[in-house]
């Protein structure tokens, strides 16, 4: 897990509370290596959120409790990195080369 995955998971949901959670996770994901809080409020500012607001957003105890109850919900499903997904109900741990992957799909597909 990122060192700074937390931080970077309320800013995103601090950044929705401004309608921008896709234009947070998407400058999070593209700036992967530099997640600090600098960073995240650097980020903040180039999407164009209220950084007052934002300040105060991150700090709410609600955005930190839904952080932790998604991550913990994630661990008691078997989620221990992303990408994760799950076909029919059951996680996916194969190969990620694409032809390994579209031949696990297809098999799942004629299974059902």
């Amino acid at each position: 897990m990122h060192p700074d995955a937390f931080n970077a998971a309320v800013a995103a949901e601090a950044a929705a509370l401004q309608e921008k959670f896709w234009e947070m996770h998407d400058i999070i994901f593209e700036n992967q290596r530099d997640l600090s809080i600098e960073s995240l409020f650097l980020y903040a500012k180039t999407i164009g959120l209220d950084l007052e607001h934002f300040k105060n957003d991150i700090q709410k105890d609600t955005l930190i409790a839904k952080v932790d109850q998604d991550f913990e919900s994630g661990v008691r499903r078997g989620v221990n990195g992303t990408p994760s997904f799950f076909i029919n109900r059951k996680k996916y741990d194969g190969d990620w080369e694409e032809d390994e992957f579209i031949e696990y799909l297809k098999s799942q597909l004629a299974g059902t």
